[in-house]
């Protein structure tokens, strides 16, 4: 049983959460309901989540020494010798096999989704050894890796993600890490613990900037999806300029948690716990939906 929760906290299942973004093809295309779409894109979604695990097993083989002087990471299972680097990696090779069996279950684009899968792993497996040593490239990996899963869950139903939602995944991605890395910054000054060896090159002047800046964008952009001629006529309304006070509301609380409260080091935890957040999440998926999908039936 103890092997077990270790193998589990390994492979971080808490951490799938962020593989919702696969959905949002499918959700923003008004498919939500259809069957055939909704099994691809849940087979497309698992196949990420496990793919993602084997990239969290890597991470913690090659960080387990810096883990072990971390005053949370060292609890982790392979920095608190809980499953040696081998076992870790039959674990991570295992994962990789489940990933590639589920995007081969995915339909009738299971090709292009286990290449999608593949191009994700590769891209990690470089961001592990080499890439995440150079600030910036290293937020902006995380953030294509988002923008994939996006891509991904469209790919699997044939649909077409628009540029305004891959755009937005990619704005809202760079903010939750550069606000991570924020979080690092404040642990590097205050405590004097490295968390990663780039985290020297950035500072909280230049992250209150970017941070900034990003979320400004991205609030500008949701805006302008939401009053766009284009939008207004796929969904045949011109009320979902409305589901805008949710989006504004959540980035403001977020930038409130990073700023002041400086609790935006597990973006992951902050919407498992934060009840503001929670509500704004929820209240725009209800906005959208009320908007969208019963204007559309009741159109």
């Amino acid at each position: 049983m103890k092997v077990l929760k270790a193998v589990i906290k390994l492979i971080r299942p808490e951490q799938w959460l962020k593989n919702a973004f696969v959905f949002l093809p499918v959700f923003f295309s008004q498919h939500l309901f259809t069957t055939s779409y909704l099994i691809a894109v849940v087979y497309t979604a698992l196949a990420f989540c496990f793919i993602a695990s084997a990239i969290y097993c890597l991470n913690d083989i090659i960080d387990v020494e810096r883990d072990r002087k971390h005053p949370k990471k060292c609890l982790r299972p392979i920095a608190a010798g809980l499953i040696s680097p081998v076992a870790a990696y039959c674990i991570m090779m295992a994962c990789i096999v489940v990933s590639m069996l589920l995007g081969y279950m995915s339909g009738s684009n299971r090709f292009a989704v286990m290449g999608v899968l593949l191009f994700y792993l590769i891209m990690n497996i470089a961001y592990s050894f080499k890439l995440k040593q150079y600030a910036i490239v290293d937020v902006f990996i995380i953030a294509i890796g988002f923008v994939l899963r996006a891509f991904v869950g469209g790919k699997c139903c044939d649909i077409v993600p628009t540029h305004w939602l891959l755009l937005m995944t990619f704005l809202l991605a760079l903010f939750l890490a550069f606000a991570k890395r924020r979080d690092d910054v404040v642990l590097y000054e205050t405590e004097n613990i490295l968390t990663r060896n780039n985290i020297t090159r950035y500072t909280l002047s230049f992250l209150n900037q970017v941070i900034g800046l990003i979320a400004a964008i991205t609030m500008v952009c949701y805006i302008m999806y939401t009053v766009s001629p284009e939008v207004i006529a796929r969904f045949h309304s011109s009320y979902i300029y409305f589901t805008s006070i949710f989006v504004l509301a959540g980035i403001i609380k977020y930038l409130q948690l990073t700023m002041v409260d400086v609790k935006s080091g597990n973006p992951t935890k902050v919407l498992m716990k934060n009840r503001f957040i929670q509500c704004c999440v929820v209240g725009w998926i209800v906005s959208f939906f009320l908007i969208v999908y019963i204007g559309e039936w009741c159109g």
